[in-house]
């Protein structure tokens, strides 16, 4: 008896696996190199009947791998759904396109209708986002609901590349009537920037069909944000928005604000770490009043916010029956303010719903109110160094779950990343950086760009201490990696990059009308270190000679850097 029911329950655990259609190798540890190592995987995708779903997460597929699974994959029409991520951990980059084209190219070729792709946690940066660009183009995208790629350092370019694919499948897909709905977009820690998340706004407001979007930690700031924002306005079902450790500043934050009035399903809004400071926040505050009736969690954390803000916040949240948790840790409301804002909460019968707010960065010391000039990405370098230090990085995890949790992370201060630093250089955050800090940053910027890597380099040199020996030589390491790696890449352009040095210092004028960075004495002492590089052309050195030597008021407070830095220049070129 007891035999037969433990038969029944395996025939009914055999018969709902077959019914999911899903393979699954997930978090098996296997290194998949050639075709030999894939056989027994091979033969169960040839003998799986209607496969559906196949998960290789946790595992690492090399090309040849790739291929053969590809080639099993070719004849599953049935096929669904793709959780593939983390399954290149030790590859090389280069190793990763190939792969993706070869298993993308078999799904098209078997007529697959994706409903997820999942590729996270696998840094295949611009070149990988190419590895899918034909895929995500093409039918078998048409249906695709959730689209999965945390971590992945896409970078700006990447992010257009995929912006550019998404348009171009939904205005297909919508010329042959079943327009691409994507539901869920995940590309938290891809480095997409203004560039890049204005690229992929463009593609959102074309599709007007996201539910839940999870941008954390792209180093956007308030441009970005605001395209964003005019993007969110056409996604009538969004129910999730996770921006958190971005710049808004007043201006984004104002703008998306704007935005959110004009949805009703939002359920979930983590802005925390995102600068969005009184202005912001009291905007918050108003929509948030005005709408939002069905509102479950507002994470406002880490972002300069003062009492009063925070209490018009706090009121806001009245009659909000749906509200499960409002947190406002981390910003600078003093004892008195933090009382205040328990208060109010309590006076609403909703004390539960506050989170801590035990890193509380007490009153600011001035009223900051009139830095407006820190909401245009172009005046960063005026922003006072103590403030930029505040920045701190969050951990994301809850992308890898469904979309059934709301929950977002507890508000948890981290020393900040490679982007945090370039989108706010700092000394001290350069430091933190650790002694991995030249790679870090080689990896981060984009070297193919002039434009970028000339940005990157005077970012970098902008802390430079003549008197601080620690900062001194992170510096200068970090620049000789990254203007290495720039100059050992067969397509870099040298002139473009002095190019785009000279109109940054303010040299010489640009047709783009490209705003000149504030000169410090840093900026030259580093150039005056590059110069006499081996990876420095001889023909640049004649070329920043020239310029140097010109009088120009934007050098004049660099006083004796500059001298240095001519001296030096008329001996390299001497001696070459």
């Amino acid at each position: 008896m007891a035999t037969d029911i433990v038969a029944q329950l395996a025939d009914s655990l055999a018969k709902a696996g077959v019914e999911d259609g899903e393979l699954s190798y997930k978090g098996q540890g296997r290194k998949l190199d050639d075709a030999q190592s894939v056989e027994e995987i091979v033969k169960e995708i040839h003998d799986f009947e209607g496969l559906q779903a196949l998960r290789l997460e946790g595992n690492t597929v090399g090309v040849e791998a790739a291929q053969a699974i590809a080639k099993a994959l070719e004849t599953k029409s049935d096929f669904k759904r793709c959780y593939w991520s983390d399954m290149f951990t030790g590859r090389l980059r280069s190793e990763i396109p190939p792969a993706l084209n070869s298993l993308g190219d078999a799904l098209m070729l078997a007529g697959a209708r994706l409903t997820v792709l999942d590729l996270s946690d696998n840094a295949f940066g611009p070149d990988g986002v190419k590895g899918i660009e034909k895929l995500l183009k093409s039918t078998a995208c048409f249906t695709l609901q959730e689209l999965r790629l945390n971590n992945c350092g896409m970078g700006i370019g990447g992010g257009k590349i995929l912006a550019a694919s998404l348009t171009h499948c939904h205005r297909i897909s919508s010329a042959e009537g079943s327009p691409l709905s994507l539901k869920v977009f995940v590309a938290g820690r891809n480095r997409l920037e203004n560039d890049g998340a204005t690229a992929l706004a463009q593609a959102f407001q074309s599709m007007g069909s996201l539910e839940e979007v999870h941008m954390p930690q792209n180093g956007i700031n308030h441009a970005g944000i605001t395209a964003l924002a005019s993007a969110m306005q056409h996604n009538a079902a969004l129910r999730i928005l996770n921006l958190n450790d971005n710049t808004f500043t007043e201006k984004g934050a104002i703008a998306m604000a704007q935005a959110l009035k004009h949805l009703r399903s939002v359920q979930v809004i983590n802005f925390g770490d995102c600068l969005v400071r009184p202005a912001g926040a009291t905007a918050m505050a108003e929509t948030v009043s005005e709408g939002l009736p069905i509102l479950k969690e507002l994470n406002l954390s880490y972002g300069e916010i003062t009492e009063e803000a925070a209490l018009a916040v706090a009121q806001a949240v009245k009659g909000k029956d749906k509200l499960e948790k409002l947190d406002l840790n981390g910003n600078c409301l003093g004892e008195d303010g933090c009382m205040a804002v328990k208060d109010a909460m309590e006076s609403l019968n909703m004390a539960e719903i506050l989170g801590t707010l035990s890193d509380d960065e007490g009153e600011p010391e001035d009223d900051d109110d009139d830095d407006d000039e820190e909401d245009d990405e172009e005046d960063l370098e005026d922003v006072d160094e103590e403030e930029l230090e505040e920045e701190e990085e969050e951990e994301e995890e809850e992308e890898e779950h469904g979309t059934s949790k709301f929950s977002t992370p507890v508000s948890a201060p981290r020393p900040p990343d490679v982007s945090s630093f370039l989108s706010f250089p700092s000394p001290d955050k350069l430091l933190k950086l650790g002694a991995n800090r030249a790679l870090l940053i080689e990896q981060q910027v984009d070297v193919s760009d002039p434009t970028k890597t000339a940005e990157a380099f005077l970012k970098i040199a902008s802390v430079y201490k003549e008197e601080n020996r620690d900062v001194k030589n992170a510096v200068l390491d970090s620049i000789d990696a990254l203007l290495r790696k720039a100059y050992s890449t067969p397509s870099f352009q040298g002139c473009s990059f002095v190019s785009s040095l000279l109109v940054l210092l303010g040299l010489i004028k640009s047709e783009d009308k490209v705003k000149p960075v504030l000169v410090v004495p840093g900026h030259l002492h580093a150039l005056e270190h590059v110069v006499q590089q081996d990876y420095f052309p001889e023909q640049s050195v004649a070329v920043l000679e020239a310029f140097m030597s010109r009088s120009n008021k934007t050098l004049e407070s660099c006083g004796n850097a500059r001298h240095v830095l001519q001296s030096t220049l008329q001996r390299v070129k001497s001696e070459s």
